[in-house]
């Protein structure tokens, strides 16, 4: 998708306008990431650092594949079995 818009005064500064509809479906919130390139602005939301990973595990947990990947079979030491308070 392609929006053109217009450069507009802000104060002393100078912004764009970006439609409502466009922040909604980018998921923009109040604060964003600018990445400047040669004759390119790029606009990209800020990742949280565990962002989606709801969304993740209900897919894994979907296709079977979210069991613990633990080992039952390791055994204790016998400092773990006899000296070790659990």
């Amino acid at each position: 998708m392609t929006v053109k818009t217009r450069i507009i005064q802000i104060g002393n500064s100078q912004g764009i306008r970006i439609p409502k509809p466009i922040l909604e479906q980018l998921g923009f919130t109040d604060e964003v990431v600018l990445e400047i390139l040669p004759d390119q602005l790029i606009i990209r939301s800020v990742q949280q650092p565990r962002q989606r990973w709801d969304e993740a595990f209900n897919a894994m947990a979907e296709a079977g594949d979210d069991h613990l990947l633990d080992d039952d079979s390791l055994t204790l030491t016998e400092w773990e079995e006899n000296a070790w308070e659990w």
